[in-house]
């Protein structure tokens, strides 16, 4: 993506320290390590039948695109708190979990933005199906899922609490 095509996205905290972090390692110790490659490629000779300089300039190719792609990133995000302890409906930073009705399966998910989301660790985005569904609604209610084939199924929000 290039800059114009970044739209504000919202990020909590630690997501955006995160994007930070990972900026960080890519510029120095990543940045470095591929140094170090090219410097062991010079030294094997003729650089134009050299697989490992080619190799090495490739990795600084993604990595200096990786970077660009992060430092574009990071002026479009918008830093946004965790719903309040306080607070009884779902939104970022809340931990809800949930009663599939179709079958009685539960789950619990954490509330993140797009950027932040790790469906595998449970972790899924207010823009997912799961996530708009249930986003502002509170312990008790029943939602319907919408699914971008229009499919559509319910779940019933079983806590929701905050970290």
């Amino acid at each position: 993506m290039t800059m114009s095509e970044y739209k504000r996205q919202e990020v909590t905290q630690e997501g955006y320290d995160k994007i930070l972090k990972k900026l960080a390692f890519l510029k120095g110790a990543r940045q470095a390590e591929i140094a170090e490659k090219l410097n062991i490629a010079r030294s094997y000779g003729d650089l134009s039948e050299n697989a490992e300089w080619d190799a090495a300039k490739n990795e600084q190719a993604v990595l200096a695109a990786e970077i660009a792609d992060l430092e574009s990133l990071i002026p479009n995000l918008v830093v946004v708190e965790s719903v309040a302890d306080t607070a009884t409906t779902a939104g970022i930073g809340s931990v809800v979990e949930v009663e599939y009705l179709e079958d009685g399966e539960k789950e619990t998910y954490t509330l993140t933005s797009a950027l932040e989301s790790e469906p595998m660790s449970g972790k899924i985005s207010i823009e997912s199906p799961v996530g708009k569904a249930i986003s502002g609604h509170e312990a008790g209610d029943v939602v319907t899922v919408l699914l971008p084939d229009d499919d559509h199924f319910q779940i019933r929000i079983l806590t929701v609490t905050h970290e």
